[in-house]
């Protein structure tokens, strides 16, 4: 189940939309995971204390991403709305397993990121076999050295990241790292790209990084009273 809602399904899920729908509103939508979450937690799990702060965090993280890449990329919103729900689907997959992720909380990390890889590829390579016809492909020297970065570094070792967090800072706080990636990607931009950013994106990325202070904040009074049970 882990491997279905952190990898096979999301990953498939955003491949085939970012066909259609343009970039900037595909990161807007994948970036609501934190907000499901957060929803998750306080609605039907209630595993985590949900604070009023990391409610704030959650808000201010996805206002600061949409300044970031900017309000015109939601006017392309309902226009390709099967693609689109496809996206948001997977922020639903990344929510569940952030949620789901709890339950290998007494294991090393390294365990559930090892038995999502393996079974993310046990069900994929017979998919991409009849799909991709791989023997038909001629990647690139550059394009297997890029594939090996991708699964070594931002697939294996990022894995083994996310279960220690999910363990110790807990499931709201770990998804905040979906606010992440466009502040650092527009960081890169501007260090070697010799990009600039206006003055919206510069409060959004204020924004972003108040909202990611927030959401990752020890837990403290809950912000609904009764309702929201004490962390385990």
């Amino acid at each position: 189940m882990q491997a279905l809602l952190n990898s096979v399904l999301p990953f498939t899920l955003i491949a085939w939309a970012e066909q259609s729908v343009e970039a900037g509103l595909a990161t807007i939508l994948n970036s609501t995971s934190p907000m499901l979450t957060f929803l998750a937690a306080w609605l039907v799990t209630r595993h985590e204390t949900i604070t009023a702060v990391r409610l704030f965090g959650v808000a201010a993280g996805l206002a600061g991403i949409c300044m970031i890449v900017g309000g015109n990329a939601l006017s392309g919103l309902g226009e390709q709305l099967l693609p689109q729900l496809a996206i948001v689907a997977s922020s639903v997959c990344y929510a569940g397993a952030a949620i789901y992720g709890r339950s290998f909380r007494e294991q090393s990390p390294v365990v559930p990121a090892a038995g999502s890889m393996l079974v993310g590829a046990a069900l994929l390579i017979p998919a991409s076999l009849v799909v991709d016809r791989p023997w038909t492909l001629h990647p690139s020297v550059a394009s297997m050295a890029a594939l090996l970065a991708l699964a070594v570094f931002s697939t294996a070792l990022a894995f083994v990241i996310y279960f220690r967090l999910i363990r110790t800072i807990g499931s709201v706080a770990t998804t905040a790292q979906a606010y992440l990636r466009v502040p650092i990607g527009v960081a890169a931009g501007v260090l070697f790209l010799d990009e600039s950013l206006t003055s919206v994106a510069w409060i959004g990325l204020a924004c972003v990084i108040t909202g990611v202070a927030a959401m990752t904040l020890p837990g403290g009074r809950p912000a609904l009273g009764g309702r929201i049970a004490r962390p385990p």
